[in-house]
Formats: structure tokens, C-alpha cells, sequence
């Protein structure tokens, strides 16, 4: 009779705490429900939005998701260090591996941090193996990442590799792939091979604007003058007509070596005269 009281009287606690672990469960699913309604009702950069967002984690402190929410509007606005810091916890909590090629994306094409995109890059190719985000593969990005810091001979490798994946795996090179690959022969003097590649771009994207300046500036460095002038109107042209790199998030970053229209301009205009 004493083992069944005491029975008893254990498991009437353990049915109360039971209980309210559920009524609590409960309560947060509601409020998340809430917050996530609201989230969809309110502007993308609001402060109202990363209030929302901060009550989620409240709830959900390890939410990768809800980090990469906090993170993604700040790196739109140029806000890079309040955004790297949240991007940072969705990497740490994240299960899945995506948040760390994303922020390797974000630190090739928004922060600027070459270096960090790279080691970035590094560690995800490791655990994926030859990986994508963004639509580009982790070796594109890595290529990029060199050529911003001068080292011309990576740069080529990594793009070269990005280069022959596609072709031996999927539909034939990126244009992009072809341009930047381009730039590289360019930067080491290699002319003739830049304005074959910058060739090779134009042959998927024929208004490509990008690729007829720095192909422009192959001739006028080979001193065909005659040849490069027309090039640069065009380009100039294509320009004015909104054909240049046409990756989604060239609304909020320029893409090594994109070419702004005013310096064009400026090349055009001293043609004239």
C-alpha cells in the first residue's frame, strides 16, 4: 500500500509537468504562428520586421533560418558587420551546411572579404565536395575571390575547373565563367586568349556590355584602335539598354569589374573628340 501511495504521489507531479510542458508547447506555437503572419504583412528592411524576428527567437533561439532573416536585409542595405554577426549564428546553428556557402557567397559578392570567402569556400568543398549556391559552383566563387586579390594564376585555375565541370557535367560554361575567365588572361597580358573567352561570353549573351568593353580594351592595348572604338560605342549601347551582368542580386552589389556606365561615357566622349 506505501509503494502505490508513493506511486502516486510521484506521478501526480510528473502528469502536471507533463501537462504544462504541452499547454506551453502549445502557447509558443500559437504566438509563432503570430509573429510569422506578421512577418509576412511587414516591410523587408523595417525595424518592425527584426523586432518580429527577435521575438521568434525568444522562442526558437537556435533557428538558423531566423538568423539568416535577421542578416539578409542588413547586407542589402551595406550594413555588412551587423549582418555578418547574425549570418554568423545561422552558420553556427545550422544542421544542413547551407548557411556556411552562403555566407561565403555573401562575403565574395557583398563584404568584400576575400580572404574570409575563400577559407569559406574552403570548408564547404570539403564536407560537399564540388558544391553550388547561388548558381555558381563553390570553385567560381573561389576564382573570383583570387582575382580580387591579384593572384592571377588561382583565379584561372579555379575558374578553369568551374569551366570544364559545366562542360563535362551540364549544358557548357556560364557566360559569366567565360568573362571572368577572360579578365584574368587579361590582367596577365594574355590578350589574345581574353578576347577569345570574351568572344565565347558574347556568344550566349550578344548585348553582354561587360564583355565588349574589356574586349575593347584588349584591341586598344594591341593597338587596334580601329576595331576597339566601335566596341566601346556598343558597349556603351548595350549599356544604356540595361544589358550587363544580370545576376539577382546585381541590384544590390556590383560585381568585380562591372563596368558603370559614367566611366564608359567618359571613354566614348574622348573618342568624339
Amino acid at each position: 500500500m506505501r509503494r502505490i501511495i508513493l506511486m502516486a504521489a510521484f506521478w501526480v507531479p510528473l502528469t502536471v509537468y507533463s501537462q504544462t510542458q504541452d499547454q506551453s508547447k502549445a502557447r509558443d506555437s500559437i504566438l509563432l504562428l503570430g509573429y510569422f503572419e506578421k512577418l509576412n504583412h511587414t516591410d523587408l528592411y523595417s525595424q518592425d520586421r527584426q523586432k518580429y524576428l527577435d521575438s521568434i527567437l525568444l522562442i526558437r533561439p537556435k533557428a538558423a533560418y531566423i538568423w539568416q532573416q535577421k542578416a539578409m536585409p542588413l547586407f542589402k542595405q551595406k550594413k555588412y558587420s551587423i549582418g555578418m554577426a547574425y549570418l554568423d549564428k545561422a552558420v553556427e546553428y545550422d544542421t544542413t551546411g547551407h548557411w556556411l556557402e552562403y555566407r561565403a557567397f555573401i562575403k565574395c559578392i557583398f563584404q568584400k572579404d576575400y580572404l574570409g570567402a575563400i577559407a569559406d569556400f574552403d570548408v564547404a568543398r570539403k564536407r560537399n565536395g564540388f558544391g553550388f549556391v547561388m548558381d555558381h559552383s563553390y570553385d567560381f566563387y573561389t576564382g573570383l575571390s583570387y582575382l580580387q586579390l591579384n593572384e592571377f594564376s588561382k583565379a584561372a585555375n579555379y575558374i578553369q575547373t568551374s569551366i570544364d565541370y559545366r562542360v563535362n557535367k551540364m549544358n557548357g560554361a556560364h557566360y559569366l565563367e567565360n568573362f571572368y575567365l577572360g579578365i584574368v588572361q587579361m590582367e596577365m597580358g594574355q590578350l589574345d586568349k581574353a578576347i577569345s573567352l570574351f568572344d565565347a561570353a558574347l556568344n550566349d549573351y550578344s548585348h553582354f556590355s561587360d564583355a565588349k568593353f574589356y574586349k575593347a580594351q584588349c584591341l586598344l592595348k594591341s593597338k587596334k584602335i580601329n576595331l576597339a572604338e566601335p566596341l566601346y560605342r556598343e558597349a556603351l549601347k548595350d549599356l544604356e539598354d540595361g544589358f550587363t551582368i544580370n545576376e539577382d542580386n546585381v541590384i544590390y552589389e556590383s560585381y568585380p569589374y562591372q563596368v558603370s556606365k559614367a566611366w564608359l561615357s567618359a571613354i566614348v566622349k574622348s573618342f568624339n573628340k
